[in-house]
């Protein structure tokens, strides 16, 4: 039997969370285990680069087993976790927002790749692009929501703000990303 998850629900055991607020690092590192694959996705797509996303991530897991003792439970484990690393995201783009990076030279074009992989490429950058280019609070609602699964209501305790706020930043951030993925041919007919 698996102990790590809840009897009948998609939760950890609360027993889990328990030792890992009596500093079990076992229990800990399970916890993290159990939402990495989540928590690294958001800070990827905040952050766009693996190191700066390692590195945070490095900062929020010691940020979260430090005041995991102070949980007091009144959200989910999983919506505390998504809410301290967002706050590190957000303070990594404010820190290098006020450095100056100089840029790496392109990445050269991979030779003689087929023509679906090269359009599945193409697809995927356009859409990290166009994520890119949105406000990070924007980003990060619709990644909570549409990539990550998170409702209204969870994806705004994460980002400390009321559900409406997170529709009304979906539906920004869903029609700016309509209008930098459209087509230039459709756009220029429509």
């Amino acid at each position: 039997m698996n102990t790590l998850v809840a009897p009948g629900s998609a939760e950890i055991a609360p027993s889990i969370i328990d030792r890992a607020r009596r500093g079990d690092q076992e229990a800990f590192a399970a916890v993290i285990r159990y939402y990495d694959r989540g928590l690294r996705s958001l800070a990827y797509r905040l952050l766009g680069n693996r190191d700066r996303m390692d590195d945070a991530l490095q900062e929020a897991y010691l940020k979260a087993f430090r005041a995991l003792p102070r949980f007091r439970g009144e959200a989910k484990l999983g919506t505390w976790l998504y809410r301290i690393t967002y706050n590190v995201c957000l303070d990594e783009l404010e820190r290098s927002a006020r450095t100056t990076h100089l840029p790496l030279a392109d990445v050269p074009e991979p030779v003689e790749t087929a023509p679906a992989a090269d359009e599945a490429l193409s697809r995927r950058d356009a859409l990290a692009r166009a994520l890119d280019s949105l406000p990070p609070d924007d980003r990060a609602a619709v990644l909570l929501v549409d990539a990550e699964g998170f409702d209204y209501r969870a994806a705004g305790e994460v980002l400390g703000v009321p559900a409406g706020t997170i529709a009304s930043r979906l539906n920004r951030a869903r029609a700016s990303l309509r209008r930098n993925l459209a087509d230039p041919a459709e756009a220029a007919a429509s």
